[in-house]
């Protein structure tokens, strides 16, 4: 999380759609931002949640009233990427329906915020040979908003783990907002070890020393902006790599097997083990405040699952920049 003294999205309120651990609402809470309002279905989640912000999500968005949703100048959504079977059929809002999107569209569509800010999987920008986002495209212009999308990777933007994630921002037509820009990559300058803890009895139970371990003989000596892989257990399939914590992570998963499952393996200290979950949050930018999940298991999955609170927190630095340049525009 990156201390930024600037408030630029004072005055402004919020809603947190599909909210997880609240890695939206944390990145426009601190630029000024005000929560009105959030929903997550994930029971689990949901408690996690309460824990930080002291009010529990409300559940299952398909079930919600659009019109009982408090009004609000941003809608936030890390939506699921659902299938959304659309090849050449080109009805826009039409064609949503049956997705989650769909959910954000109809909000969209009775409270007209000023500003959409939504986030996804990389692929999401290739699904179905691109019809899907084009659909998302054509959707939120039908319902009045210009569109911009980039995909981002975590890494350009000071946090060591590749994550790459679409970010599409929508402004209302009648801010007349036509020249927004993401925020400019720039140089890393933390690595792996960085984020790691230093009190080894915290991590003791993570250690693993099997006799099928293989190193491959790269010397542990020069840091990079990309992942150092030292070594494999058993036939280095995924969960079963090993790394150098002088690079950067690897994806962060909410799935997958293998030993070092859903973060990979590290050479720490002469010995080889997976991260905490502790270790995951600092790495999708959660502060050590944060209160994390008891349960282990769930706390990777829900952390693979996040969005990285750095990269929103440019991003909306950004959409306030755009926003400061309309003075006449009411807030």
């Amino acid at each position: 999380m990156i201390e930024i003294e600037k408030k630029y999205l004072s005055g402004m309120t919020f809603i947190d759609l599909f909210a997880g651990l609240g890695g939206f609402r944390i990145a426009l809470e601190s630029l000024g931002a005000r929560c009105v309002y959030s929903n997550e279905w994930d029971i689990p989640v949901q408690k996690v949640y309460a824990s930080n912000f002291g009010d529990i999500p409300e559940g299952d968005i398909t079930q919600v009233d659009e019109k009982n949703i408090p009004d609000h100048d941003i809608l936030c959504a890390g939506f699921p990427c659902q299938a959304f079977s659309i090849s050449g059929k080109q009805r826009g809002f039409e064609d949503s329906r049956g997705t989650l999107f769909f959910d954000v569209a109809r909000i969209v569509r009775e409270k007209q915020p000023k500003i959409v800010f939504m986030e996804n999987v990389k692929n999401f920008a290739i699904h179905d040979h691109g019809q899907t986002l084009e659909v998302v495209k054509r959707t939120m212009e039908e319902l009045g908003y210009t569109f911009y999308q980039k995909v981002l990777n975590a890494v350009d933007y000071g946090i060591p783990q590749k994550r790459e994630r679409i970010y599409m921002i929508c402004f209302r037509n009648d801010l007349g907002v036509e020249d927004f820009s993401y925020p400019k990559p720039f140089e890393l300058t933390k690595h792996v070890e960085d984020f790691l803890f230093e009190d080894e009895t915290m991590v003791e139970h993570l250690y693993v020393n099997r006799p099928d371990t293989y190193m491959n003989g790269l010397v542990d000596d020069k840091y990079s902006n990309k992942s150092i892989r030292l070594g494999i257990v058993n036939k280095g399939g995924q969960g079963e790599r090993i790394y150098s914590t002088k690079g950067i992570a690897i994806t962060l998963s909410a799935y997958g097997g293998g030993v070092f499952a859903k973060t990979g393996g590290y050479l720490v200290n002469g010995k080889i083990r997976k991260l905490h979950p502790r270790e995951c949050a600092r790495i999708m930018g959660y502060p050590d405040s944060y209160k994390i999940s008891d349960s282990a298991s769930q706390a990777y999955k829900q952390f693979g699952n996040s969005v990285v609170i750095d990269v929103l927190q440019l991003i909306a630095v950004e959409i306030g920049k755009a926003i400061e340049k309309k003075p006449a525009m009411k807030i």
